[in-house]
């Protein structure tokens, strides 16, 4: 697959085949997530990988609750308290996997850790595209994971920072796009 395309044509899934990942198209997708570049050459991510849907359930429902007790009134999400309330809401979508990017945390070079996760998230969704699977960045996931219970829960060291979490699976079907704003762009040019 030729990477524009790919660039041009991932989207958020949210809809998955029932279907189970095979443990080496995981492996081979988080050897394409470490070639990302990282401040400094210092790679600090790590990877836990959870395909066990009870536990998936589990970690969902913790991250429903706990958003629900902290979020501010006047948080962008507010306006999803109805589904965080309804158990049948799983915000992990019935993917067969979740896969937590974490940042092992450097206090000398806290400001680089999340950029760089999120830079092998970029490479290991692009290369889920490329394969067939489907990938979404699971954001409601991060406060609950980002907890010690959450850490705990996912065999987490507590030197480490959970900053991607994104879910796997095949795709029912790829979602049309919802296009993309003009960027904008601020130009110095020289003289």
């Amino acid at each position: 697959m030729e990477l524009f395309e790919a660039i041009y044509n991932r989207r958020a899934v949210r809809e998955f085949a029932g279907e189970t990942i095979a443990r080496e198209t995981i492996q081979k997708l988080i050897d394409a997530a470490i070639q990302a570049p990282s401040a400094m050459n210092l790679q600090p991510w790590a990877f836990a990988v959870i395909e066990d849907r009870a536990t998936l359930k589990k970690i969902s429902d913790r991250a429903k609750v706990h958003l629900l007790k902290t979020m501010a009134a006047s948080s962008p999400l507010a306006r999803m308290r109805d589904e965080l309330a309804n158990p049948a809401f799983d915000i992990f979508y019935g993917a067969p996997v979740l896969i937590v990017i974490c940042a092992r945390l450097d206090e000398s070079m806290t400001e680089f850790e999340t950029g760089d996760c999120a830079l092998a998230a970029q490479n290991l969704m692009l290369a889920a595209y490329a394969t067939g699977l489907g990938t979404c960045w699971i954001g409601l996931s991060a406060a609950w994971l980002n907890t010690a219970e959450g850490k705990s829960e996912l065999g987490i060291p507590s030197g480490y920072k959970p900053v991607a979490p994104i879910i796997l699976g095949r795709p029912k079907a790829i979602p049309p796009s919802h296009g993309r704003k003009a960027a904008e762009i601020f130009w110095r040019r020289k003289g």
